[in-house]
């Protein structure tokens, strides 16, 4: 049978081969990934529709391909049968490259790394080197080159030498690489410039005092992870439901520019950006408006394993009329968030960090957080910018307020 390329929706016109998971002669079964491809917005998996082998490769990795474009070809059949046969025959041969019991993919990407196959452990059936053992091996630097008595050096590997005071030797070499940027790099590339190019982007900043906030989570929690599943209160839900309630009393930064024309939206979708390994990924909570807390947490939660593991959809991500992005997890204290095109608004969280604040003319220890709010000039004036920033932090602060709609 034909392997072919998703069918892509208008959005999209053309993707890239990201990674074949099988080789040609691998076995396969029924909804094995056989290929990524990657698109501007989203991996598509694409999957073997029965058990059999994979017989052809014929787009391979790093090529464009379209709509439905045929990928290679496949032969159905039982898997474990030809497992075991080819076990069986693998095992009886006497050729150096069958008796290490190493798979096809795994010889070949060990080949093409230069590491000696023998130095590998394996943990496929009966102690089979896969694919996934070699690029483990290389990853980590455990593997040695073929010919060397030294495991292969890796950025990793060489960075922990050197802050181990071990000075590596010096070969003289001045070691470049260059890789393609992947098409979802690229269209985030892409936005960011035309973000910036094209709306008077301005950002106002503020803080607000967690406290409130991280005494009713202690005292909450467990009640809450007991009421709902095991779904814990995370702070994200504060901001979303924050965030709606202040977008309810100032429809310039829910709104978007559509060109000369302003497009006010009578619906809260908060999208929530994602950092994964691919890049940075915008899902979408739609009709926040009309979630509880717990809700929140659980979309927020589902869209950040989906998106770790690259299995967001483009519906996942399609529209959002706000984005609430969260630097905080990685420690940064201040920044200036992008805009999200065509949205006016975008909300930065950043780290809480206890410092000195004055409060009722007392110096006191509080668990602080810097906001901030960027917007598209064009459309929001600085008054309205301040103020919706401010009554965020209100609810914050208070969040009574927000329960209440005050």
């Amino acid at each position: 049978m034909d392997i072919k390329t998703p069918a892509f929706p208008e959005s999209i016109t053309e993707g890239t081969v990201a990674e074949w998971y099988k080789a040609p002669g691998e076995f396969a079964r029924r909804d094995d990934v056989l290929v990524d491809i990657e698109t501007d917005k989203v991996v598509m998996e694409v999957l073997a529709l029965d058990d059999g082998t994979l017989t052809e490769i014929i787009k391979q990795v790093g090529e464009v391909v379209e709509s439905e474009e045929l990928l290679g070809r496949f032969e159905a059949g039982s898997v474990a049968a030809k497992e075991d046969a080819a076990f069986i025959a693998s095992t009886a041969s006497s050729a150096p490259d069958e008796v290490d019991g190493a798979s096809p993919a795994a010889r070949k990407l060990a080949s093409e790394s230069g590491v000696a196959i023998d130095s590998i452990s394996g943990s496929g059936r009966d102690g089979r080197v896969t694919k996934e053992d070699v690029a483990k091996a290389v990853a980590q630097g455990s593997a040695q080159r073929i010919g060397d008595n030294e495991p292969v050096r890796t950025a990793a590997k060489e960075e922990r030498w050197q802050s181990d005071a071990i000075a590596p030797e010096m070969s003289g070499e001045r070691i470049e690489r260059r890789v393609p940027m992947t098409r979802l790099r690229a269209s985030i590339a892409r936005r960011l410039v035309e973000a910036q190019h094209n709306a008077a982007m301005l950002t106002t900043f503020n803080e607000a005092d967690m406290a409130p906030i991280m005494a009713l989570r202690k005292q909450y929690q467990e009640d809450f992870q007991r009421a709902h599943n095991g779904t814990r209160l995370g702070f994200m839900s504060f901001f979303v439901r924050a965030a709606t309630e202040a977008l309810k009393r100032f429809p310039s930064v829910n709104a978007s520019i559509d060109g000369e024309d302003v497009v006010y939206h009578g619906y809260y979708d908060i999208g929530v950006a994602v950092s994964t390994d691919r890049g940075l990924v915008v899902p979408v909570v739609r009709e926040a408006d009309a979630l509880g807390m717990a809700q929140i947490e659980a979309q927020i939660n589902a869209y950040g394993e989906k998106a770790r593991a690259g299995k967001l959809a483009l519906e996942d991500m399609a529209g959002g009329t706000f984005t609430i992005s969260n630097g905080g997890i990685f420690g940064s204290l201040m920044s200036t968030p992008i805009l999200n095109a065509p949205q006016t608004g975008v909300l930065g969280m950043h780290k809480i960090q206890e410092r000195a604040v004055v409060v009722d003319g007392e110096i006191v220890i509080r668990p602080m957080m810097n906001l901030a709010l960027s917007y598209d000039h064009r459309l929001i004036d600085g008054r309205e910018a301040v103020q919706f920033l401010v009554a965020i932090k209100g609810m914050i602060e208070d969040p009574a307020r927000i329960l209440l709609e005050l």
